[in-house]
């Protein structure tokens, strides 16, 4: 059987060589121009930079890419020239232009220079190693003519085998050749190698001294190819099989009868590592394909994102926060195929760039409509300023309520100046009534008609029932009640309770039903009737109605404060509180109506 080499993975079954399975480390999409600039100096200046050049090609593909986007989005436009291998050298910079000169200018023809630098230089490496190709191949030509010489005219054996050895030598030390003459020219020595062992009559010992040799080598050929058999690294072992598949060749034959069975040895051991390899390829295939899938579906998210209708700046941050949780998902996702994976990063990022770049539109649109509610804001402040002194009290009470509603109504300012504004807004609006409450004719300060029923509860306590007088001092004291203020709302409940109680103390009959009202025509013109029980109550109702009011317009405020909600909370406590209070007083206006229409 010949021992010619028929590889199970060839270019055809493998997509890729050995040397792409290794997936890149990093994405050069995401890298800057500057840092893109400085892998192609790194990989320029390294030793092993003529093997390559697809990366350096890769560097420079994704270095005009991102140039192009980088001009589009500064105003400038986008269009690159991209030099090739054709470019030539004194093209390696950007020409001169009137006007303003671009801030890319220089990027540009500092990496474009860089680029020609590492053509020029590849180039002549290439023309040097197709030089040397051929000048191996003119050794091995030159070296196949002295064995054929040899073989045709082998003269003496102890002569002719130390000059085979030595062609053999020399033809294992001659480098590689042009890939196009490779098979010819290896077969063409294999040729005159059999033809040298198998009709010339050797020395037989020094022949089967040569073939010992060489089953030996081969021996052990086959068992690092059963040891790269059992390698963990698939692409590592498959890359040693090819150079020990090389060196097989340079070896010369061993005895007939040992032929065929190193060769299967080494075949079956070569068949194992090239079905792993495929294996190992057709494995990859499918996970990439998966990958693909995963980052096409976080592209559908996205993209859905970045068309869906966005309304308020909390909705912006929540959907910002899950597309960078969405980015580190796609973080954690292989790549898919070569052909693929840019593409659908390609689309990846072009979604979220769409879902920022609307994001910074809207957030600019709001915040030109924060400075327009500062203004209306200000306006407010000033107007309220110039109220604060004023001693009209109820138009300016009015005034001031209205202009705590427009306050409500106008969406929000800049953070930085909310506090401030608002800060301003209550100090004059305190001010005012802070004021009116505490005004010198004693009907605003809700605290001194706190005290001033205090010390008229204590004057009724003091009051020495006497028959004579009861009934013009529960008069009395009754009035003088009515004409005091309204006290703090959390005090009403139990002044209220601590008057009656005095007060049915020292009159047992109060808070019974009083007399009728008087028929018609019963005053004189121009008596005052005196305040009944229902006036009395229907007092308390009107004022109770006005707190409500006031507490439910002034709760807004609280939204633009620290510890807006517990004090939210507290005052919708105290207007639940005070709306069953006002259906109480209802109630008991409508049973006093009751009696006294009987």
């Amino acid at each position: 059987m010949s021992e010619e080499l028929k590889p199970v993975v060839t270019e055809e079954t493998v997509p890729e060589t050995a040397d792409v399975v290794k997936e890149e480390a990093v994405n050069l999409a995401e890298k800057t121009l500057a840092e893109l600039t400085a892998m192609f100096q790194e990989l320029k200046d390294s030793e092993d930079s003529m093997k390559r050049s697809k990366e350096a090609e890769a560097i420079k593909s994704a270095f005009y890419k991102k140039l192009s986007k980088e001009k589009a989005a500064a105003g400038e436009d986008a269009t690159v020239e991209e030099p090739d291998e054709d470019t030539p050298a004194e093209e390696a910079t950007v020409p001169l232009q009137s006007g303003p000169v671009s801030p890319f200018a220089a990027i540009e023809a500092g990496f474009k220079a860089l680029y020609m630098d590492y053509k020029k230089a590849r180039a002549d490496y290439n023309k040097e190693q197709d030089a040397l190709r051929e000048e191996n191949l003119a050794k091995k030509q030159a070296i196949i003519e002295e064995l054929k010489a040899l073989v045709e005219e082998p003269g003496e054996m102890k002569d002719a085998f130390p000059k085979f050895r030595d062609i053999q030598n020399r033809w294992r030390d001659v480098g590689p050749v042009p890939q196009q003459s490779f098979r010819d020219i290896n077969d063409t020595y294999q040729l005159y190698v059999t033809k040298f062992y198998d009709l010339v009559d050797i020395n037989r010992e020094l022949r089967d001294l040569d073939f010992k040799k060489n089953l030996e080598a081969k021996t052990a050929y086959c068992e690092q190819a059963e040891a790269l058999a059992q390698e963990e690294d698939v692409v590592e072992a498959f890359k040693e099989l090819q150079k020990l598949h090389e060196q097989w060749k340079d070896l010369g034959p061993v005895a007939k009868e040992f032929r065929e069975e190193i060769w299967e040895r080494f075949r079956a051991a070569t068949s194992v590592i090239n079905k792993r390899y495929q294996a190992h390829f057709e494995e990859m295939k499918a996970q990439q394909q998966k990958n693909l899938e995963a980052k096409e579906a976080l592209c559908e998210k996205v993209e859905a994102i970045a068309n869906k209708e966005i309304t308020s700046s909390s909705e912006w941050n929540a959907l910002s926060k899950e597309i960078e949780e969405i980015q580190a998902e796609w973080r954690t996702i292989g790549f898919a195929t070569r052909k693929e994976n840019q593409k659908v990063y390609e689309r990846f990022r072009a979604a979220c760039d769409k879902f920022f770049e609307r994001k910074r539109a809207s957030f600019s649109e709001f915040k030109d409509s924060m400075n327009e509610n500062l203004a209306k804001k200000m306006a407010i402040i000033e107007e309220a300023e110039k109220l604060k002194d004023s001693t009209d009290w109820k138009a300016t009470s009015d005034r001031f309520i209205e202009l705590q509603k427009e306050w409500k109504e106008i969406g929000a300012v800049p953070r930085k100046k909310s506090e401030q504004i608002w800060k301003r807004f209550r100090a004059a609006c305190d001010a005012f009534f802070t004021a009116r409450d505490n005004r010198p004719d004693g009907q605003g300060s809700l605290s001194t008609n706190l005290a001033a029923k205090k010390a008229l509860i204590q004057e009724i306590n003091a009051y020495e029932p006497n028959p004579e007088t009861d009934a013009q001092a529960q008069k009395t004291f009754a009035e003088k009640w009515n004409a005091i203020g309204f006290v703090p709302f959390k005090e009403k409940d139990a002044i209220q309770a601590a008057y009656k109680e005095a007060m049915t103390a020292k009159f047992p009959g109060f808070g019974s039903r009083g007399p009728r009202r008087p028929e018609r025509g019963g005053a004189s013109r121009g008596e005052r009737r005196p305040m009944t029980e229902t006036d009395r109550l229907k007092e308390q109702f009107n004022a109770l109605q006005q707190e409500i009011q006031t507490f439910e317009n002034n709760i807004g405020f609280f939204g633009m404060s620290k510890g807006a909600e517990k004090l939210k909370a507290q005052m919708q406590e105290r207007i639940d509180a005070a709306k069953v209070k006002l259906e109480e007083l209802k109630a008991q206006i409508r049973a006093k109506e009751a009696e006294e229409q009987e």
